[in-house]
């Protein structure tokens, strides 16, 4: 049989002392009865502080250790209780395992970076545990890791954006660092009361240091930035602007679509007897995709589709010159860009297309933070592509109950402090 410091390594326990260790026969596990060293008694679960002891609590208890090979193991130990002047009385902490925690921190760590890296059925198969225990895990993990890492220290250029994480309208607000590329904060909600938990958790000095901020041109957003980092400068995001332009020259589209399926010839019956587009409607129907792709990206056919949407119908193509007008404003940037918006206003106000118009006039009310944006060349290109990671991750934890275990699987994956795995040195 291997020694008691054998033992210990291959548990994990090695900061305790191994007492005796058993196979039993009727669960078909491993089973190491430990002890707490003396220094290590009688302290709190929650701060670590040394308390007076209050009871010995419900007795033994055991902790879900790493497997032996295929064998299935755990740690047992007494469970006493302290008294804790600030957490009142506690179960006393144990050097092997997390406070609350029905695992050792190396099961802890093992699968926090297994959900990290590899898939849920890996994760769940390979540690022989339940989903909604993950999330249980990786919540443990991250708010180790946050107790002694500061992920809002250094903060200077940041990014703010919502992202749907469930139906029925269930939003994240997510916060980055544009200098390090991390994911530094995110919490459930899409408001106000949201984003300034993130500003006063950041303390009135580090919001003093900020000096940038991109985002859309949401009015919680502007509003909470403003209060709280007053000399920031808010940078509008160019992919929502253009964005924009997009979605009033879709408008565009299906005015004049649903005018030419109006006119006589305009539709026809299928054979399943439904109503569909026929002639130049049909056309303009499947003309979406060649108004809405950049030019250097069509296709020939589409290109095709554009010269006959410029022939039949100028006030559309007038819209589609439009959108593509405001998109060489960021495509140029600095001060050509500012003068090139400066005219694109003017040609908007006086296009005769009402949702243009309407357009030309929220660009206007946004004008300063569009400027700083092509001043800087700030966007929410970082953000849109940390999102992106979010919408994989939430697919990953499909099954968790609360946004908290997303949140911290999203930290653990993107925040630069990834959980490793116990005892391993990297060179």
């Amino acid at each position: 049989m291997p020694g008691v410091r054998v033992w210990g390594r291959l548990l994990g326990v090695n900061t305790a002392v191994v007492e005796s260790v058993e196979f039993d026969e009727a669960e078909q596990v491993l089973v190491a009865a430990v002890r707490v060293r003396r220094r290590d008694r009688d302290r709190c679960g929650v701060c670590s502080r040394r308390c007076p002891r209050y009871d010995a609590g419900r007795g033994r208890r055991r902790w879900r250790a790493l497997d032996l090979g295929t064998v299935q193991a755990f740690v047992e130990a007494d469970a006493s209780r302290v008294r804790c002047r600030e957490h009142g009385v506690v179960v006393s902490a144990v050097p092997w395992a997390r406070h609350g925690a029905g695992h050792t921190r190396a099961f802890d760590d093992t699968v926090a970076w297994l959900a990290t890296a590899t898939s849920r059925s890996t994760v769940r198969q390979l540690m022989r545990i339940a989903w909604p225990t993950v999330g249980s895990i990786i919540t443990r993990v991250r708010a180790d890791i946050d107790a002694r890492v500061d992920r809002l220290a250094g903060l200077r250029r940041i990014g703010i954006d919502e992202i749907s994480y469930k139906k029925n309208h269930r939003y994240l607000t997510v916060v980055v660092d544009h200098d390090t590329g991390r994911l530094v904060w995110a919490a459930a909600g899409n408001d106000k009361p949201t984003l300034a938990a993130f500003f006063e958790l950041l303390g009135p000095q580090r919001c003093a240091r900020i000096t940038h901020v991109s985002a859309d041109a949401a009015a919680w957003i502007a509003r909470t930035v403003e209060q709280y980092c007053p000399d920031a400068v808010r940078c509008a995001d160019p992919f929502h602007v253009v964005k924009w332009a997009t979605d009033a020259l879709d408008q565009v589209r299906r005015q004049v679509w649903n005018t030419a399926r109006r006119q006589p010839g305009g539709s026809h019956k299928d054979r399943r007897g439904r109503t569909a587009s026929a002639g130049a409607a049909q056309g303009l129907k499947r003309a979406r995709w060649a108004l809405w792709k950049n030019p250097e990206n069509l296709t020939d056919h589409q290109r095709h589709k554009l010269a006959w949407i410029a022939k039949t119908d100028p006030r559309l193509y007038r819209a589609y010159l439009l959108k593509e007008g405001l998109r060489h404003v960021f495509a140029v940037g600095g001060q050509p860009g500012k003068e090139a918006l400066q005219r694109w206003l003017a040609w908007a106000a006086r296009c005769r297309i009402p949702e243009f118009v309407k357009l030309a006039r929220t660009i206007r009310a946004e004008r300063a933070a569009i400027h700083a944006s092509l001043d800087h060349g700030l966007s929410n290109a970082l953000i849109e592509s940390t999102n992106t990671k979010i919408r994989l991750l939430t697919r990953l934890a499909f099954g968790f109950k609360h946004a908290d275990a997303l949140i911290s699987l999203a930290l653990l994956a993107l925040g630069g402090h990834r959980p490793e795995l116990p005892d391993r040195t990297h060179t």
